[in-house]
C-alpha cells in the first residue's frame, strides 16, 4: 500500500446535483423550486422577520418605554476615587481638567460626584453636580465644593 493506490470509501464522493439540465437528469422542469409562488422566482430574497405572512414577532410584542429627550448624563465618580488621585498626584484642587488628564473622562462628559468611599485629605473639587451625601462628606474634610 502506498499514496498511488489510495482511494476515498465507496459511495463517500458524489457528484455535485446539476439542476436545471433537462428531464432525464430528475431535476428538471422546475429545477427543485416547487411550482409558482416568490421562492419558485430568480431574485427572490425573504425579508428579515417575515414569517410567511404571519403577522413577524416584533410587531406582535408590545412596545414599551420612552427616551427622556432632555435626559442629562453624568459619568459618576467616587469621593473614594478623588482621594487616591490626590494622593497619588499631591493635589489639593480637583477640576474637570485633572479628571481628564488621569483618564477618568473624556472631553465631553459631565462628572457627577458621589459619596462611596471615604475621603482623609482636603480637596477643593470642582465638578458639575454633586450627591448631598458626597458634599457633606468634603466638607467634613475641610475641603470645598464648587459647581460648574
Amino acid at each position: 500500500m502506498d499514496l498511488s493506490n489510495l482511494k476515498p470509501a465507496v459511495g463517500s464522493v458524489t457528484r455535485k446535483t446539476r439542476i436545471g439540465r433537462g428531464p432525464g437528469s430528475g431535476k428538471g422542469g422546475t429545477s427543485t423550486r416547487g411550482h409558482k409562488g416568490a421562492k419558485s422566482r430568480s431574485g427572490y430574497s425573504r425579508k428579515i422577520g417575515f414569517e410567511g405572512g404571519q403577522m413577524p414577532l416584533q410587531r406582535r410584542l408590545p412596545k414599551f418605554g420612552f427616551k427622556n429627550i432632555n435626559r442629562v448624563e453624568y459619568k459618576a465618580i467616587n469621593i473614594g476615587t478623588l482621594d487616591e488621585l490626590a494622593a497619588a498626584k499631591s493635589l489639593e484642587k480637583i477640576g474637570i481638567e485633572e479628571l481628564r488628564q488621569a483618564g477618568f473622562i473624556n472631553r465631553r462628559q459631565l462628572v457627577k460626584i458621589l459619596a462611596n468611599g471615604t475621603i482623609s485629605h482636603k480637596i477643593a473639587v470642582e465638578a458639575n453636580a454633586f450627591s448631598a451625601a458626597a458634599q457633606a462628606a468634603i466638607e467634613a474634610a475641610g475641603g470645598s465644593v464648587t459647581k460648574i
